[in-house]
């Protein structure tokens, strides 16, 4: 078991651990360590709790397939976030009751409808991409483009006021934020569930062409769907579908003016199998949900040769299994769009895998190629360690990204 290096005087380490700012594509070391060593390592989450992280490939795939690792937070109340009012979301949900919330949403994020949004897609990133340019170089391209883009996307597929989207980009920062104090994240929680509340009443009043609308009239009328049960999962596909594309799409920008020869590979293709390839390596090596995926035992078992009581957290360490080298051998740091990567797990895996992921692959396949094409020129406008990274956060990404062109 590996002892990684820790300041809060626990003698455990920290998790999510933090990447040095020069090198700020190469995982913290420690990740390495927890999956060469035997069993699974013991950390400190964010709020002090302690949890097993689990950091290789087949474990990890094997935790998310088995039901008998839970996902209900009534298990881990410990590890919740706070202040989430005690309404049924389908991410924290078990089968059946997962099940049934997710299939009234499937219908909205399958290919075919993300695929028919396209088109849309494409005109919201060119009004950004031209208002960026307007407003002239250098530009935080994170508040110019990045959050933009997917706030106004998903703002228009649940039927949100995009004029709102300050109000709810603030509230999902802090309730993502590991440091938050609990305080702080039980007022934002509310508020962006005040705010949804207000916003199923308003669909009932005035229905539009939108997901709220057709569940309130699919679902909550005929007594299906509880208004609170609506409320709260329009603020979780709110929450995710903004706030994790952004940081891929400024994360990924970040990584390929890095890898200018790759940049290259987008900027000059016209094959949408080169830019679909580039964004599954994108998504597989950037891995950004760090410590968002945890899971209760229910039962006493045993996982990658560890011990597990009834009863212990688990978090899962994406970034880490998507470079096990029992996914890709010996390679699993390197970054390249010319290869395969199916089975990637930047998704998660098994029943809960992410609702969103062919609305977020369509976003960043339409927005990095756009931008990469428009401004030629693209670079940072401050030096990589100088970036402002998101340790602090559930999802890694940068706070703000300078570019200059």
């Amino acid at each position: 078991m590996s002892t990684a290096v820790t300041n809060d005087g626990t003698g455990l380490p920290v998790y999510p651990g933090v990447r040095d700012s020069r090198c700020p594509f190469d995982l913290p070391p420690e990740y390495e360590a927890w999956r060469l060593g035997d069993g699974l390592q013991r950390v400190r989450m964010w709020n002090g709790r302690t949890a097993w992280v689990v950091s290789r490939y087949e474990d990890v795939k094997k935790i998310l397939a088995d039901p008998r690792f839970s996902a209900d937070p009534a298990r881990y109340p410990q590890l919740s976030p706070a202040g989430m009012p005690p309404v049924p979301a389908f991410p924290r949900m078990d089968d059946p009751g997962h099940a049934r919330l997710r299939l009234m949403l499937t219908k909205d994020f399958t290919v075919k409808r993300t695929e028919a949004m396209r088109p849309r897609i494409r005109e919201i990133v060119d009004r950004f991409l031209e208002q960026m340019i307007a407003e002239g170089s250098p530009a935080d391209l994170v508040q110019a483009y990045a959050l933009p883009i997917p706030s106004l996307v998903i703002s228009l597929l649940l039927g949100v006021p995009y004029e709102d989207h300050e109000y709810f980009q603030q509230n999902s920062l802090v309730i993502n934020q590991a440091q938050a104090t609990p305080e702080e994240k039980t007022a934002a929680s509310a508020s962006l569930f005040g705010f949804l509340m207000e916003l199923v009443a308003r669909k009932e009043r005035e229905p539009g062409d939108d997901l709220l609308s057709r569940l309130y009239a699919e679902r909550v009328v005929t007594g299906e769907l509880k208004r609170e049960e609506l409320a709260m999962n329009g603020m979780i596909l709110l929450f995710a579908g903004h706030e994790t594309t952004a940081n891929m799409i400024s994360l990924g920008t970040l990584t390929l003016l890095e890898h200018p020869e790759q940049a290259a590979r987008i900027r000059e293709t016209d094959d949408p199998k080169v830019v679909a390839g580039a964004v599954e390596e994108l998504l597989r090596y950037l891995a950004i949900a760090q410590d968002m995926i945890w899971r209760a035992a229910t039962e006493d078992l045993t996982i990658g040769g560890q011990e597990i009581k009834e009863g212990d957290i688990l978090t899962v360490n994406l970034p880490a299994a998507n470079r096990d080298p029992a996914f890709l051998p010996d390679t699993g740091d390197v970054f390249d769009i010319g290869r395969s990567v199916r089975g990637h797990i930047a998704f998660g895996h098994g029943i809960h895998q992410c609702l969103g992921q062919n609305l977020a692959r369509v976003e960043l396949m339409e927005a990095l190629p756009a931008l990469l094409r428009r401004l030629p020129d693209l670079r940072l406008a401050v030096p990589l360690e100088d970036v402002k990274f998101r340790h602090d956060m559930s999802a890694f990404g940068v706070h703000e990204l300078p570019v200059t062109w």
